[in-house]
């Protein structure tokens, strides 16, 4: 795929890739998940207990890093959006 506004590949980074995806094409935009603060998020996230506290940990998830979840991570965002107005 083609790098642009909805899908970047960065094979220099150190870090790549940081997921087992099932194709080839790693989407690296949302290398930082924008939906990890949200209870509910379309991925899947797992709670492990960190040094007494439960955390979603998002390691295993790879949602964000499939090119055809652009849309629905916009959706989401959108609703974040309108809901702070």
């Amino acid at each position: 795929m083609e790098n642009s506004y909805r899908y970047y590949e960065n094979r220099a980074c150190k870090y790549y890739p940081c997921h087992e995806v099932e194709n080839d094409e790693m989407n690296c935009l949302f290398c930082f998940c924008p939906l990890y603060e949200r209870e509910h998020c379309p991925g899947n996230p797992e709670y492990i207990n960190s040094k007494g506290r439960v955390i979603k940990s998002c390691m295993h998830c790879t949602f964000p890093h499939e090119a055809e979840n652009y849309d629905i991570i916009m959706q989401f965002l959108k609703k974040k959006a309108e809901t702070e107005k």
